[in-house]
C-alpha cells in the first residue's frame, strides 16, 4: 500500500494527511475551492489562481490527462491542487501528457487522498485563509510558524500580465480590440476571434495615449488574480479611455470598471469558483448558469453614487454579477461568458459588444 507522503496544514491549525503528485516542493499560498465538475485543464492553467491553493470538491481529477488544445495560459501560476481522488491513467484520445507531469513540468505542487469534503465545509465556515503543502514530517509547530511569518504578495497581476504587446488575428476581421492583460484566459482571446475581430494584447501598466495611438474600435478589460484596489494603472486607464471608446469588462475587469465610476470593492468570505452559478439578469428577468472564480465584489450601495446601473445580480447570495453605463458604452460582468468548457449562458454578451463596435 502507498504510503502518506504530504500534508496540508491551514493558519488555524487544521492538518491533512495524502500523497504528493506533480512538484516536490513546499508552497504557502491562499486556500479556496472550486465546484467544477470539469475543466481542471483550464482551472490549473487559469491566471487568476495566481498565489492560491485550490480545492477540488469534484472527488475524481486527473481522469482525462491534459491536452495541447485546451489551455487557458502557456505559463501556469497557479499554488498548488488539492484532490480527493487523483487519476494517473488517463482515458482520452486527445491527452498528451497527465496532470501530474503539467505540474511538474511547471512546478506546482499537487495532494490527493485527502477530505476534500472537510476541507471545502472548512473554508466555508471559516473563510479562505493560508495554507502550506509539505513533507508529512514536517512538525505542525514549523508548518504553523512558516504560515505566521508568509505574507501573500500583492504583485499578482504584474507578475501574470504580458511584458510585451501581442497579437491574435483572425480572418476577415470587422474590428481591432486592444485587450487590457491583467491575466487574460487565451479563450477569451479565442472567443474575440471568432466574433470577427482582431485582437492587441498589451500590459497591464500601458498608458492611454499607446493604447489611442493604436486605434482600437474598443477596449477589453480581462480577468485577473489579487485584489482589484492593488491595480490602480487600470482604474486610471478606465478614467481616462470611458466614453471615447466602448469597453467590455470580465471579472476583475469588472471590478476595475466599477472602482474607476467610483464605487468600492470588498472581500468575499470564500469567493465564487465554479461552474455552476445562477445569476439574474435584471434585464430580461432570465437566469444564467455562468463560470465564476474571485474573491472580490463590487459593493452595492457605494454604485449609487455613480454612473453604473446594475444589470446582473447573484441568486446565491446577491452580489452584483455586472454593471453598464449606456451613455459611455460601458459594461462589465463579474462572471466569464467565454467559459471553457462551459456553461455557454452569457455568450450573448460578446455579441452585445460587437453591437456597441458596429455603432
Amino acid at each position: 500500500m502507498k504510503e502518506l507522503n504530504k500534508k496540508i496544514v491551514l493558519e488555524d491549525g487544521e492538518e491533512y494527511y495524502g500523497y504528493g503528485f506533480g512538484a516536490e516542493k513546499e508552497a504557502i499560498c491562499e486556500i479556496v475551492f472550486n465546484t467544477s465538475m470539469v475543466g481542471y485543464q483550464e482551472i490549473v492553467s487559469d491566471p487568476s489562481y495566481t498565489y492560491q491553493m485550490v480545492v477540488m470538491t469534484y472527488p475524481l481529477i486527473g481522469n482525462y490527462g491534459i491536452t495541447d488544445d485546451d489551455y487557458e495560459t502557456k505559463q501556469p501560476t497557479i499554488g498548488g491542487l488539492i484532490v480527493r481522488e487523483y487519476n494517473d491513467i488517463p482515458s482520452n484520445f486527445r491527452y498528451t501528457k497527465t496532470l501530474s507531469e503539467y505540474l511538474e513540468e511547471n512546478n506546482i505542487p499537487g495532494i490527493s487522498g485527502v477530505d476534500t469534503r472537510k476541507i471545502t465545509r472548512s473554508i466555508r465556515e471559516k473563510g479562505s485563509r493560508k495554507v502550506i503543502i509539505t513533507d508529512i514530517n514536517t512538525s505542525k509547530q514549523d508548518a504553523l510558524k512558516k504560515l505566521k511569518q508568509y505574507e501573500i504578495p500583492k504583485d499578482a497581476v504584474s507578475k501574470v500580465s504580458c511584458k510585451k504587446k501581442w497579437y491574435s488575428r483572425t480572418a476577415n476581421p470587422n474590428y481591432n480590440i486592444v485587450a487590457i492583460d491583467c491575466g487574460i484566459k487565451l479563450n477569451i482571446v479565442r472567443t474575440l476571434n471568432k466574433k470577427g475581430c482582431n485582437v492587441t494584447i498589451v500590459p497591464y501598466n500601458t498608458t492611454a495615449k499607446e493604447i489611442i495611438d493604436l486605434k482600437p474600435d474598443g477596449i477589453f478589460l480581462s480577468n485577473g488574480p489579487g485584489n482589484p484596489e492593488d491595480v490602480q494603472e487600470v482604474i486610471e486607464l478606465v478614467k481616462e479611455l470611458k466614453g471615447k471608446y466602448p469597453i467590455f469588462g470580465i471579472c476583475l475587469g469588472h471590478q476595475m470598471i466599477s472602482l474607476a465610476y467610483g464605487a468600492k470593492t470588498y472581500k468575499l468570505k470564500f469567493g465564487h469558483r465554479g461552474g455552476n452559478h445562477p445569476v439574474l439578469n435584471l434585464e430580461t428577468d432570465k437566469i444564467e448558469i455562468t463560470s465564476q472564480n474571485h474573491s472580490y465584489a463590487v459593493d452595492e450601495e457605494s454604485l449609487k453614487n455613480t454612473e453604473l446601473k446594475v444589470t446582473h445580480k447573484n441568486i446565491l447570495d446577491n452580489t452584483i454579477e455586472g454593471v453598464e453605463c449606456k451613455k459611455d458604452k460601458v459594461f462589465s460582468v463579474q462572471y466569464h461568458p467565454e467559459s471553457a468548457p462551459g456553461p455557454q449562458d452569457s455568450v450573448y454578451l460578446f455579441d452585445k459588444f460587437i453591437n456597441l463596435l458596429s455603432k
